[in-house]
């Protein structure tokens, strides 16, 4: 079997890889546009990799810029089975002090509309199971991971995903809290979903930077504060996506998740009334569903 290439996808302050070897930069062009930059490809401790900034090099787009479907779509094309998110987030309680790494398991969606979430479309219906949107045998990794590294880890948890860019006002936010969610983001969705139709397993490595504005004993978030606390901890995020591939590598001999075959029984269509030039789009996609 050959080896799995292992797909990073880095948010704020994550925008290269250290260490690479056999590095080449690739410039895709995908159905659905650019996507936020250049792949860099190459090798990390013997494992194949494929990296992404999610805001680009130099942090130019808004989240609800960052063209997702394309992110996601180029990771397929390039081989892509895994994702390991790395995310900036809020803490909504009181035990996730910043600085620390949540492996969340489940996602809220508070966007409003402006992302396109899906791939289907354009004469073809497909809806995927998405109840578990994380990939169970990946989180596991994720936290051994994060533990081997030596971080402090929260695994599972429930990250609302808002659209920004601004941060939450203090209403929202404790609005949220009382929801039962345990972190605040403005990017993983619909990156989650997208993965999932693409039949990727997903996980996310959420590193806590601040307590949002609901904590009274400490200072509302703040782009300083944020960038902050990344600081002090890309080191420890590169650490655990090190760490996490190699027992990706060794424990995954294969991928026997539900992620792998996430669109065996999900197109509705028709086969022969799918648009040829649907087919084509998505061949990476459900080429293989349509024979």
């Amino acid at each position: 079997m050959s080896q799995p290439v292992i797909g990073v996808i880095g948010g704020s302050g994550l925008y290269e890889i250290e260490g690479l070897t056999e590095v080449q930069e690739v410039v895709l062009e995908t159905p659905f546009g650019a996507p936020s930059d250049a792949y860099i490809t190459g090798t990390l401790g013997g494992v194949k990799m494929v990296f992404l900034p999610r805001h680009g090099r130099g942090h130019r787009f808004l989240p609800s810029e960052v063209n997702y479907r394309a992110n996601i779509f180029g990771m397929k094309k390039l081989g892509v089975e895994q994702i390991i998110s790395v995310s900036a987030v809020g803490s909504m309680k009181e035990e996730i002090v910043p600085g620390h790494i949540v492996i969340p398991d489940q996602f809220f969606d508070r966007t409003q509309g402006k992302r396109a979430s899906t791939f289907f479309g354009n004469g073809v219906v497909g809806h995927v199971q998405f109840a578990d949107p994380i990939c169970g045998a990946l989180a596991d990794i994720l936290a051994e991971a994060a533990t081997a590294a030596g971080a402090t880890v929260h695994q599972g948890g429930t990250y609302i995903c808002i659209e920004g860019p601004n941060f939450s006002t203090r209403a929202e936010s404790n609005i949220y809290r009382g929801w039962g969610v345990d972190v605040i983001g403005m990017t993983n969705v619909p990156e989650a979903r997208l993965a999932r139709e693409a039949e990727i397993c997903y996980g996310t490595v959420a590193l806590a930077t601040d307590y949002d504005c609901w904590h009274d004993g400490h200072d509302d978030v703040s782009v300083e504060a944020v960038i902050a606390i990344i600081k002090q901890n890309v080191a420890k995020a590169r650490e655990i996506i090190v760490a996490a591939s190699e027992r990706i590598v060794t424990q995954r001999k294969q991928r026997d998740c539900a992620c792998a075959k996430a669109l065996e029984f999900a197109i509705m269509t028709d086969r022969n009334l799918i648009p040829q030039e649907t087919k084509q789009a998505l061949e990476a996609l459900i080429g293989k569903y349509l024979d």
